[in-house]
């Protein structure tokens, strides 16, 4: 799992490519909550456009992020979603707490 960050109007942007899945997932998730704390982030998207693959860790990832930013008053979204992921989300209900958009700019305007 390859994974970079923007910061645009003091939200993170946590782009991601390969696959997160339990080999990637610790990783994946110290990485984000390192940037988290460090630039004070109550706002992430979770940009999915290059995720190839995805089981129950990366749910673990996300959902994790979720709580972390929730006890915050914080945001957390998710961007461009391929259909192979997306089943992988509508399957654990995440979609239901979580919000989805097509696309980063989308995201950016809608929190």
């Amino acid at each position: 799992m390859y994974l970079t960050f923007d910061k645009e109007n003091n939200i993170l942007i946590a782009h991601m490519a390969g696959e997160l899945d339990h080999h990637s997932s610790e990783e994946v998730r110290n990485k984000i909550d390192d940037r988290i704390e460090r630039c004070k982030i109550e706002k992430l998207i979770m940009d999915f456009s290059n995720v190839t693959f995805m089981d129950s860790s990366g749910i673990g990832v996300v959902i994790g992020r979720y709580k972390k930013l929730s006890i915050k008053k914080g945001i957390v979204c998710i961007a461009n979603v391929k259909e192979s992921v997306r089943r992988v989300f509508e399957l654990s209900g995440m979609f239901k707490i979580i919000n989805v958009y097509s696309n980063i700019d989308e995201a950016i305007k809608a929190i």
